[in-house]
């Protein structure tokens, strides 16, 4: 029979040879990728999701890391281009050998990127994006945070067309992946009421000149229009609207959820509705926890905090509790094995309850809506489930 000290040995080099084979952890560090737009249409989200989740990294470390190691994170840049993601990808799974990619922002851009990772056995972590393939079908390496494009707006739909007394629906939408969910959504939403999309007119990705499809829009006499937009086309529609005398009421989605749209739109953005999750941290909000959180983050990086600074804070929280919960032996199975029985407490942002189990990865359903008033955002309804 061996020694205590010999079995205690012997255990230690089992646990280093397993981690010698798990990558992206060593003996003092977790190495996290992520992959944002930091030089395309959406930069402005790419930069905000990359500050929160740096500012939650070096929290961590502060305190210690997660079982003595410290997290790391690795940044590529998609540019918003689906070719340049998997690029970004492969750079991250088969060069710097990340344990997990966490944060992706894009629909189009995380279909093209998932095949890279999941070949390498890489965990796909809470993308930033709200489409149902993030979780559908089911993959043992897919978790979403976000309650979806599609779900989101065929809950919010029918109740503010119902409100708004509105008659004609029509939607404009980005040529991609995330703007037919936002279609799809509102064709499904519709449907529950007895209505139907009357006009559909789409955008490429990028376009800056919104003035034939708002045209063919006010030609049809939609009174209310549900956006696929983001942050400049959002911005660009609505103010071709305005400028034309044409006032519908706009509906956005998740993604048009940003201060960008006030403070780059200005009082013409003012009666936007878009559904959220989670609430955007105002330096002067109501709430002191936002506020004293919100005052730090401007402290760290000298600009106010959004609510993308939030996701990409909430993202590396959540992480570090799974892995936390795995243990100092970190592997990709270890932390599905945690992440699957993982339920995330409402935190101070406003966000629902949200769990996970090895069938159920989508943790949050549940939306809400907001609308801009007076040159910012306010919550105007309860979160409500599909």
């Amino acid at each position: 029979m061996k020694p205590k000290s010999a079995l205690a040995l012997a255990a230690a080099l089992a646990c280093t040879a397993a981690l010698a084979q798990q990558q992206g952890v060593s003996k003092n560090e977790i190495l996290i990728g992520t992959i944002q737009d930091l030089s395309g249409p959406i930069a402005a989200f790419g930069k905000q999701a990359r500050m929160g989740m740096q500012l939650r990294v070096d929290e961590i470390n502060e305190q210690g890391g997660i079982a003595g190691r410290r997290l790391k994170l690795a940044v590529e840049d998609s540019a918003y281009d689906p070719k340049k993601a998997v690029l970004a990808a492969q750079k991250l799974v088969n060069q710097d050998k990340v344990f997990l990619i966490a944060g992706h922002i894009g629909t189009a851009q995380n279909m093209a990127a998932m095949p890279v990772q999941f070949e390498k056995n890489i965990v796909n972590f809470m993308p930033i994006t709200a489409a149902r393939e993030m979780y559908e079908p089911l993959h043992r390496l897919k978790y979403s945070f976000a309650a979806t494009y599609y779900d989101q707006i065929r809950t919010a739909l029918p109740k503010l067309v119902k409100e708004k007394n509105a008659k004609k629906v029509c939607t404009l939408y980005q040529d991609d992946d995330f703007g037919l969910e936002v279609e799809r959504g509102a064709e499904a939403g519709l449907k529950a009421i007895g209505q139907q999309v009357v006009e559909k007119t789409t955008y490429k990705r990028g376009a800056t000149d919104f003035s034939s499809q708002v045209a063919k829009l006010k030609s049809s006499g939609c009174e209310l229009v549900v956006l696929g937009t983001i942050i400049r086309e959002t911005i660009g529609a609505i103010g071709e609207a305005r400028k034309t005398g044409y006032n519908p009421v706009f509906l956005g989605s998740s993604a048009a959820y940003t201060d960008l749209i006030h403070k780059l739109g200005g009082k013409a953005m003012d009666g936007l509705y878009a559904t959220m999750t989670v609430q955007q941290p105002y330096l002067d909000e109501a709430s002191q926890p936002i506020r004293f959180w919100a005052t730090k983050y401007k402290t760290r990086f000298n600009e106010d905090p959004t609510v993308f600074s939030v996701y990409g804070y909430i993202i590396i929280d959540q992480f570090a509790k799974a892995a936390q919960k795995a243990g100092p032996n970190l592997t990709t199975d270890s932390f599905i094995k945690a992440m699957d029985g993982m339920t995330f407490e409402p935190d101070i942002f406003g966000s629902p309850v949200s769990s996970y189990t090895a069938t159920k990865r989508l943790g949050n359903e549940l939306s809400r809506l907001s609308q801009i008033q007076d040159g910012r955002w306010k919550v105007v309804s309860d979160y409500v489930r599909p």
